[in-house]
């Protein structure tokens, strides 16, 4: 026996606590693959032009929306799909077009309801916002049509 070992006496604990939700954003390649984008707070990133977006988080998450915004902070239209698994959510947006070349968009991951939305540990989590910009120029928007309802010129005054 070693007399100078002193186990301390064990104290059970409970199962260990999570770690904090992660999260990873991919998109899908024109071949079909997922590429994954870098979440950065400092940069930017720049993808190819997309019509999928998936979030994955590394543990479940309650009272949550995921939108996508165009450079105007509109919500685009989207066909969305959540799968709930053992290791946490997988979100996948559908977008019913690609993203257009040279704009920026944002993914915002916020709560449902209320002011926060949390993980299935019931910790409140930070909203989220990944901004990222699709490759290329920007397409020239197509010239707006001349008003059909012209005012009538002003007549000129003889002198």
């Amino acid at each position: 026996m070693d007399a100078g070992a002193a186990e301390a006496p064990h104290e059970d604990a409970g199962p260990p606590a999570s770690p904090p939700a992660s999260f990873t954003l991919r998109y899908q390649l024109k071949d079909g693959g997922m590429e994954p984008i870098a979440l950065t707070v400092d940069e930017q990133p720049t993808i190819e032009s997309t019509s999928v977006l998936e979030l994955r988080s590394s543990i479940g998450l309650r009272n949550y929306r995921i939108r996508v915004f165009d450079e105007a902070d509109r919500a685009m239209v989207s066909d969305d799909s959540a799968e709930e698994t053992p290791n946490g959510v997988v979100y996948r947006v559908s977008l019913p077009t690609p993203l257009k070349s040279g704009h920026k968009y944002t993914l915002v991951l916020d709560a449902q309801t209320g002011s926060t939305f949390t993980d299935t540990q019931g910790r409140e989590l930070q909203d989220l916002r990944m901004e990222f910009q699709i490759a290329g120029e920007k397409e020239k928007e197509a010239p707006a049509p001349p008003p059909k309802n012209k005012k009538p010129e002003k007549k000129k005054k003889h002198r």
